[in-house]
């Protein structure tokens, strides 16, 4: 078990004694900020609150982490997650890292405060961006992105919760949060692990294969088709379906969600979400595409003189209330709150079986092992409204 403990920490920044003595503070943070009881964002294992710097009146986000999982001490995992934001600082598509605090439970984060609250905020309110909103968008979630890449990182949980705004509603300044299961990829290092959420997953990471950037490239797959549809590509009832239908990468386009979106849009979410990860496109690659460069004028939808004929609209969005909440993957997630579909511990790869890699066990009680009739892909369901990790 020593050693599958180990392999989930390849890829993992680690901070110098001299680096962590200047970074962390073992300071009171009652001293120098006045903190909310109230939590606005929580997560598995951390919580978020609004912090007022008491000279100079500044706001932060005050995000407190636990060093402690289960009896497992957290630490490098904190610890590289600080040595990202570092890397990052430069970068405004990235929330930036103020001050750190570290108490005997709690490493806390002092981050920049994004006053618009989340990007899933919006989907909430069952709205859909515009199609000019959800390019201007995606633009600076690639535009981000692209700086991590650079590095050799990968974030390996971009969505909608993972990207905030400046201003609520507004797509106009975005910035990415959330790198607690982000993976530094050096050339001759091999990173295998369960990380991610449920939807936005890719393929090969749930089939154990060797972690690559083009992993987020999926994941900006599914956030386009989530922006511009309001529904998710591959969710289905539960998550054996959604692993089946991501397993297979079978994408439609239903004329009740995208008969209004361009071509040069539905062109930009197929090349990202091909199963093989070495045939989707770089990031750099996706800044260029049609749809995503400024010379694009997005096409004017063609109206069809039709008669009028009263037949009832189906909506685009459907309530938050009817949505399903399906919970991140995480490598030190509960064996027993796994059931079925994901039997292996997160870090030892998953038994073979004859059903496609994704799954250890086949959750049908007719075949056991050895189902025959999860061929065709399941239908999809409503955009999943997921806190995730906030680890």
């Amino acid at each position: 078990m020593l050693e599958d403990r180990n392999q989930s920490r390849v890829g993992l920044l680690t901070l110098s004694k001299a680096e962590l003595e200047e970074i962390i503070s073992k300071e009171l943070i009652s001293e120098e900020y006045d903190v909310d009881d109230t939590v606005f964002a929580r997560g598995k294992f951390a919580n978020v609150r609004k912090a007022t710097h008491k000279i100079t009146g500044v706001h932060y986000a005050a995000k407190y982490i636990k060093k402690r999982r289960r009896a497992v001490d957290q630490t490098p995992e904190i610890h590289h997650e600080i040595a990202v934001l570092m890397k990052c600082a430069d970068n405004s598509r990235v929330v930036r890292l103020h001050q750190v605090y570290e108490t005997n439970s709690d490493v806390v984060l002092m981050l920049e405060l994004a006053a618009g609250g989340e990007l899933q905020q919006i989907l909430d309110q069952d709205e859909i961006p515009t199609e000019l909103e959800a390019r201007r968008a995606m633009k600076q979630v690639l535009e981000g992105l692209s700086h991590l890449h650079e590095r050799n990182i990968a974030h390996l949980d971009l969505k909608p919760q993972n990207i905030l705004l400046s201003v609520e509603n507004v797509c106009d300044d975005i910035k990415l949060c959330d790198f607690g299961v982000s993976r530094v990829l050096e050339p001759g290092t091999k990173v295998q692990a369960i990380l991610g959420t449920v939807d936005y997953v890719s393929p090969e990471i749930l089939s154990y294969e060797p972690i690559t950037l083009a992993a987020d490239i999926w994941s900006i797959g599914v956030l386009g088709y989530v922006l511009l549809s309001g529904v998710t590509p591959f969710g289905a009832d539960d998550k054996q379906e959604t692993y089946l239908n991501i397993s297979q990468g079978d994408v439609t386009f239903e004329d009740v969600h995208f008969s209004d979106i361009s071509s040069a849009a539905i062109d930009f979410i197929k090349c990202t979400l091909v199963v093989d990860p070495r045939k989707r496109p770089t990031v750099q690659q996706l800044l260029q595409h049609p749809w995503i460069t400024p010379k694009l004028h997005l096409k004017t939808p063609v109206i069809r003189e039709e008669p009028i004929v009263n037949v009832p609209i189906t909506p685009k969005t459907t309530p938050v209330s009817q949505r399903k909440s399906m919970p991140a993957l995480t490598s030190d997630t509960p064996i027993a709150s796994r059931k079925s579909y994901d039997s292996y511990d997160g870090n030892a790869p998953p038994t073979p079986t004859a059903v496609r890699s994704f799954v250890a066990n086949c959750m049908c009680a007719q075949c056991g092992t050895t189902c025959r009739h999860m061929q065709a892909p399941v239908a999809k369901t409503p955009i999943t409204v997921d806190r995730g990790i906030l680890c």
